[in-house]
């Protein structure tokens, strides 16, 4: 399969801009990838509410996907600083469950979804990293970054 594969961060970025971005692109469905997706920081972004925004201001789908989440232990030694950005990485990568990615995405195509998480620079974000995971498994997955 050959494609494009978009990833996004919702913060720094108001709803306007955040949907435009979708819309431009051409995004066909949202692939939530955060820990926790319904949390009630995320404003705009929470999970249940973010499904109805997509589908009503941009006609895309939403799909939570929970095994590229990074795990909640993971993610709380990364930000209380128990873990540099390397160690992440590498942690994140060999906790992922290949079949559960792969079975949460069966039926989803890649070419024209998007992977959210929070951060607005994918720089030091899981997206980053399950994206190149999946181009990966997807050779010919083209990978763009929407800011």
């Amino acid at each position: 399969m050959s494609g494009t594969l978009y990833t996004i961060g919702f913060t720094r970025k108001g709803a306007e801009r955040f949907f435009g971005l979708l819309a431009d692109a051409g995004v066909r469905v949202l692939l939530d990838t955060r820990a926790r997706p319904d949390s009630q920081l995320a404003g705009f972004a929470r999970g249940r509410d973010l499904a109805w925004f997509l589908q009503r201001l941009c006609g895309i789908d939403y799909v939570a996907i929970a095994a590229l989440a990074p795990g909640n232990g993971l993610l709380a030694d990364y930000r209380r600083g128990a873990l540099d950005w390397t160690c992440y990485a590498r942690r994140y990568l060999a906790e992922l469950n290949a079949d559960a990615v792969m079975r949460e995405l069966a039926g989803i195509s890649l070419d024209g979804a998007c992977l959210l998480c929070a951060e607005d620079s994918p720089d030091q974000c899981h997206r980053r990293l399950a994206a190149e995971w999946l181009q990966q498994c997807e050779p010919t997955l083209r990978l763009v970054h929407l800011r």
